[in-house]
């Protein structure tokens, strides 16, 4: 979430007239993050998070919109829709389509213990089960086609070693059997800073920017990654078997794991380290102008990477 479109307070106040929020008590911009335009909207008759999309084709907003729709009737801790006067979820905003949904309650942990990657892996096995009704579909715009073109566009900023990193992981990837693995619409960034906790309890899952159809274990390993990784000094980089153990098993307790999605395990863990290295290398070398943004270090996922080809070539040895 970053601001690369600014709304002045009587442009919102313009387009605002489309709903029946009331008087607009407060309005300040989110500079967290990096994809979309968002702010923060305070009225009358709510508290709401204001989204422009910056790179989504409107003819792809209601896959991400109706699936919030759908997960919020499912009793999923997902950020609601709102409707305007005429029933739409999203119109124009400055040129860019925007849309508003209702803002949870409850702050994202920054340093996640077994208690958090357990209630992460919960919510996120209860949002897969509850997509299976879900009929929207949508390709991974960040899936491998986009991989290749990202290495290649990153290809000048990075060493020979790196570079050579990022073209055997994508040719091994490309030779794995990940097609047949239970697939619906995935979140496609549950990172920490994208799940709200009141307590010891997920309040919320936001920001969908990134939902596609994928594999649903692929999902989890995203958020595995991110969870439970040890931070920067020893091993950083590597997992911790305490956290990732704790997640992956509330995980299966709702939504059990099949023999395939458990067999491919290490595979999906590499597969999502090597999209958000890439992604952030692009990010940090390829920016886009913004009037708030930030990027991400990609050295992180680089050592995340590193670890998970370890690991697999480790587990290939002993067996």
């Amino acid at each position: 979430m970053a601001v690369y479109t600014t709304v002045s307070a009587d442009e919102l106040a313009a387009w605002l007239t489309r709903y029946a929020l009331g008087t607009v008590r407060e309005f300040e911009p989110i500079a967290s993050g990096i994809e979309n335009t968002n702010y923060f909207v305070t009225a009358d008759n709510g508290r709401f998070v204001l989204t422009l999309y910056e790179r989504l084709p409107p003819d792809e907003l209601p896959f991400y919109l109706n699936l919030m729709a759908h997960l919020a009737h499912a009793g999923v801790h997902a950020p609601a829709p709102e409707p305007d006067r005429s029933g739409a979820l999203w119109s124009f905003l400055n040129g860019k389509p925007a849309g508003l949904v209702a803002r949870l309650d409850g702050t994202p942990v920054e340093q996640p213990q077994v208690q958090h990657c357990a209630a992460a892996g919960e919510a996120l096995a209860r949002m897969h089960v509850a997509v299976a009704d879900y009929r929207g579909r949508l390709s991974n715009r960040r899936g491998p086609a986009w991989w290749r073109q990202a290495a290649r566009a990153v290809q000048p900023f990075l060493s020979a070693e790196q570079n050579g990193l990022l073209a055997s992981e994508i040719k091994f990837q490309a030779g794995s059997a990940k097609s047949r693995l239970p697939r619906g619409a995935i979140h496609g960034d549950l990172f920490c800073d994208n799940v709200l906790f009141n307590g010891e309890g997920v309040s919320g899952i936001i920001d969908f920017g990134f939902a596609a159809t994928d594999a649903f274990a692929y999902d989890l390993a995203i958020a595995v990654n991110d969870w439970c990784t040890l931070p920067e000094g020893t091993n950083s980089g590597a997992l911790d078997t305490s956290r990732s153990g704790a997640m992956v098993s509330a995980y299966d307790a709702v939504r059990p794991l099949s023999e395939d999605e458990r067999t491919l395990w290490p595979v999906l863990q590499r597969a999502a380290a090597l999209r958000f290295w890439l992604s952030r290398l692009y990010d940090l070398h390829l920016p886009r102008a913004g009037e708030l943004t930030h990027a991400h270090d990609p050295s992180a996922f680089e050592r995340i990477l590193r670890d998970r080809v370890s690991r697999a070539a480790r587990l290939q040895g002993r067996q």
